[in-house]
């Protein structure tokens, strides 16, 4: 098996980036005075708590998709596209936190990147298994 050390440091790395999301959470709910488990009544605690629990939502599709297309096709493609969706989640989280009709450019620069890995690793696993088979 050919090694992904550029894949892990980019899971890595986003793992940190959904860390530093949940600590602008925890400030968010530190400036407010709201106390967990409540998440509403300031819009700030709002806003940082839907950009972490909505990076949350997509981190399975890109993380599985990310590994496999590093697998299938090339870890260095699959890495740099990884390097781009946590730029595009980092655009999204500011974005959202600032003012959420700010969060459309990072949503759309994280979504391609996750699609691209995405059809790009059902593709090259679809046509293995059609040419070489199981």
């Amino acid at each position: 098996m050919k090694p992904l050390g550029w894949v892990a440091l980019v899971t890595l790395l986003a793992l940190a980036t959904y860390f530093w999301m949940g600590l602008n959470v925890g400030r968010a709910r530190g400036k407010s005075g709201i106390a967990a488990p409540a998440v509403t009544g300031d819009p700030l605690l709002e806003r940082a708590f839907r950009a972490h629990y909505n990076t949350l939502e997509w981190l399975p599709i890109f993380l599985v998709s990310m590994w496999l297309f590093a697998i299938y096709w090339n870890q260095l493609i699959a890495a740099a596209l990884g390097v781009v969706w946590i730029i595009g989640r980092i655009m999204y989280a500011t974005g959202y936190v600032a003012d959420p009709s700010k969060r459309s450019t990072g949503f759309l620069v994280q979504f391609v990147a996750a699609a691209i890995l995405f059809v790009g690793a059902l593709g090259r696993i679809i046509y293995l298994l059609a040419t070489v088979g199981a």
